[in-house]
């Protein structure tokens, strides 16, 4: 098994939110603190970037074409070419100082996503969930810096980060979106990184990337630790599955802070191809 290779090594400040468009056959993924957005073509080894007029915390593509997106104050919409962006949301103005950060479709074509305050001290965000008529739900709240989530493959477990407290949640989600029964999956120490963004394979495993702790690492339905994936740089921050078969694994990363003398590599986007596959992420069903 070969290490996570940089496939496009033009660093991002924040790298985040990968996603694999099917109809596109390519990766995408944000640049938050850059204000781009980016998207990487394995077949020709092509890579595109465009301006976004905001902080864009992720992207997902919709079943009827573009993308549903959240960004510093709410949701958003755009089209295909990252030309036309209209705020569809804005879900908290009661909080001017929070921004969304990580989000996500569940296999129902749901989207969720969570908030987080901007200095990452005050306990305000909380977690949304964005419904197919773009009507959307406050899940969860008293989150420091959320992250992920990320779903099993029936979609009736839920992942969710508090990666300022080093926490994994695990939440009980049924038919209709209702998320209950939350409790802490797996609890980290300093020496270990905080879990960022995360993607459940097919053996049901949940991946995490570790920002400061220079890994991913690999959660069995349990919790515990089944593999340590060693990456070259000091803050991965997210991953997904993508390839026409989904077999391989893409991993962003962030140049936030660092020295690119020291880590050349930090910021870069990276493709690993683990033993086990994942899924195909569901569009925006709305």
């Amino acid at each position: 098994m070969q290490d996570p290779q940089p496939v496009v090594t033009e660093p991002c400040l924040l790298g985040e939110g990968p996603i694999w468009v099917a109809d596109a056959q390519a990766l995408y993924w944000t640049d938050i603190k850059g204000r781009r957005l980016h998207a990487y073509f394995p077949d020709s080894g092509q890579h595109q970037s465009w301006e976004a007029p905001f902080r864009v915390g992720s992207i997902v593509p919709t079943r009827s074409g573009g993308f549903i997106g959240a960004c510093d104050s709410g949701f958003f919409e755009v089209d295909s070419d990252f030309a036309h962006f209209r705020i569809i949301g804005e879900p908290e103005p009661d909080r001017p100082d929070n921004r969304f950060n990580d989000g996500k479709t569940d296999p129902h074509g749901r989207f969720w996503a969570g908030t987080m305050d901007d200095t990452e001290t005050a306990a305000c965000g909380a977690l949304f969930r964005l419904d197919h008529n773009r009507t959307w739900a406050r899940i969860d709240d008293g989150y420091r810096v959320t992250n992920g989530p990320a779903f099993s493959s029936d979609g009736r477990v839920m992942y969710h980060c508090d990666s300022a407290r080093q926490i994994i949640y695990a939440y009980d989600v049924d038919g209709l979106g209702n998320a209950s029964g939350r409790r802490v999956f797996a609890r980290f120490a300093e020496a270990d990184g905080y879990p960022d963004g995360m993607t459940v394979d097919r053996a049901g495993d949940l991946w995490v990337a570790f920002w400061d702790g220079w890994c991913l690492r690999r959660l069995s339905p349990s919790g515990e630790i089944a593999q340590t994936l060693a990456m070259p740089v000091q803050r991965p921050t997210s991953c997904a599955f993508g390839g026409p078969a989904a077999d391989r694994l893409y991993i962003t990363s962030s140049a936030l802070g660092l020295d690119l003398a020291d880590q050349p590599l930090a910021g870069s986007l990276f493709e690993f191809r683990p033993d086990v596959g994942g899924f195909a992420s569901k569009p925006f069903g709305g």
